[in-house]
């Protein structure tokens, strides 16, 4: 459970809101005597009217650190403020975005500010903006100062204190604090204690999730039953991940893109986190992986690597790998930017057309068969393993050129004893390459060999889909290794 704590400079800087019992003074918070109390967790909202370097501001997230509680802003923002530092913020379409906001009559302005509640803003087109620099620098007030000389560029991004606010910036900080915390003094009670937190990741909207919403289900339910609170948080909850001791991501992963913050975040925090960021680096990007494993010398189909701008080599594919020939984009999933060439016309078209998305391309041979198998491996073990049948008439499993919604071919689930051994082997094999982490392994079974097509990071885990033999016991175990990993953390014993 957790408990909130708001702490302000004076008591007057909170006179234009509702009083609450959650409110603290910043001499009183530093003053009072720590106590500890078994199972709360307490989130501090550092309000104080300034973060200066030894000021009243710092002291209170400096020792809300020492205490154990989670505060906003820490002290690694406050010192990252100090510096001005932007990197990592997405700003490549600035210009645009701040070109569609100001209204005709700006053309001129030289700069223009931007108060960020909690990573919120009322004007969409800043939208994303404003949430990438609070992810970078979770503080509750900031202001974002862009300035132009032919285009616009983030100035300065600093701390605002809520005494300098206007009646109307007052509402607007109102609203955003109350959606950002509500989670943390309206959640009501568990009937039972729980030994651990675990945030896990989902995106409701997202089409073709890792999991849907019964597995999501069987996760929490096999989560509480050995200690665990599940507690399902979307990419608007980044700045409350600190609260948790895990981080599971059940979303589909990519490295642009926020499960690979919240991996990067959780890791920073020294969280249990499946799966880790160098898991996701190393999983989502094909050309990567297929360096990896061909300097692991797993076998793969016949493979080669196309620069955008290199004919020849596009033109030589054919003698290369045969025909026909799968093209794929770096980081396509669910058979997303992957297509097949049956003639070399086909060939340079399809390439054309895929390499306004990529600067390289991963060529491959074509290599048919009925299914492809997929073993589940965790922790360096095998977990499941499945059959995922063709698409009917078509050659992937995924058919998203179908009318409507993308079709999906069948699947069998089997006992991984009944998987051929060289298939298991050489998935397990790969995945020692990639991490410790949850990974989903396709292979195909040629003949005379076993070939390894990719490895997949947060691989889909789905109600009557791969828990087809395994049921409940498939998340049993994989919260148990969650609580595996929790017990060491908690005793300093290193894997």
């Amino acid at each position: 459970m957790s408990r909130l704590q708001i702490v302000v400079e004076k008591a007057s800087d909170w006179s234009a809101f509702h009083p609450s019992a959650d409110l603290v003074t910043a001499v009183d918070y530093l003053k009072r005597p720590f106590e500890s109390k078994d199972g709360e967790r307490t989130q501090v909202i550092n309000l104080c009217r300034s973060y200066k370097y030894l000021g009243l501001g710092y002291y209170v997230s400096l020792l809300a650190e020492a205490r154990g509680h989670k505060v906003l802003p820490g002290v690694r923002t406050i010192n990252d403020l100090r510096r001005r530092s932007v990197y990592g913020i997405d700003i490549e379409d600035l210009n645009a975005s701040l070109s569609r906001f100001l209204p005709d009559q700006a053309r001129d302005a030289t700069d223009f500010g931007l108060l960020v509640y909690f990573g919120q803003t009322h004007y969409p087109p800043l939208a994303d903006l404003a949430r990438q620099v609070f992810e970078l620098f979770p503080c509750p007030i900031l202001k974002i100062q862009f300035e132009r000389q032919r285009v616009w560029q983030i100035a300065s991004i600093r701390p605002v204190g809520l005494h300098s606010l206007s009646e109307e910036q007052e509402d607007a900080f109102a609203t955003a604090l109350n959606g950002f915390s509500r989670k943390i003094w309206r959640k009501p009670r568990a009937p039972r204690k729980f030994r651990y937190d675990m945030a896990m990741l989902h995106d409701p909207t997202e089409v073709m999730p890792p999991s849907d919403k019964k597995a999501l289900k069987h996760f929490i339910s096999a989560g509480r039953e050995l200690g665990i609170d599940v507690d399902l948080v979307t990419r608007n909850d980044f700045a409350r991940l600190a609260e948790y001791d895990a981080l599971f991501i059940r979303e589909t992963t990519a490295l642009d893109h926020h499960t690979y913050r919240f991996a990067h975040r959780a890791e920073r925090e020294n969280m249990v986190v499946i799966d880790d960021p160098t898991s996701i680096l190393r999983c989502t990007n094909k050309i990567y992986l297929h360096d990896l494993l061909k300097a692991r010398k797993l076998a793969t189909p016949k493979t080669e690597v196309v620069f955008r701008d290199d004919a020849s080599k596009l033109a030589a594919l054919p003698d290369l790998l045969g025909l026909p020939i799968v093209l794929k984009i770096p980081d396509g999933s669910f058979s997303r930017g992957i297509s097949k060439a049956e003639t070399p016309e086909q060939l340079k078209a399809t390439a054309e057309r895929l390499f306004q998305q990529t600067a390289l391309l991963l060529a491959q041979e074509y290599v048919y068969t009925e299914f492809d198998w997929r073993i589940g491996v965790l922790a360096g073990q095998p977990l499941y393993a499945c059959q995922y049948f063709m698409s009917r008439g078509h050659w992937q499993i995924y058919n998203h050129a179908a009318e409507g919604r993308a079709k999906v071919g069948g699947w069998k689930t089997l006992p991984v004893r009944q998987a051929p051994s060289e298939v298991v082997k050489l998935a397990v094999r790969a995945c020692a390459s990639i991490g410790d982490g949850l990974y989903g392994v396709d292979l195909k079974a040629l003949p005379d060999r076993a070939v390894l097509i990719e490895v997949n990071d947060n691989p889909s885990i789905e109600s009557g889909v791969e828990d087809g033999y395994l049921g409940e016991d498939l998340y049993r175990r994989i919260m148990e290794e969650f609580l595996r990993r929790l017990e060491r953390k908690r005793l300093g014993v290193g894997d």
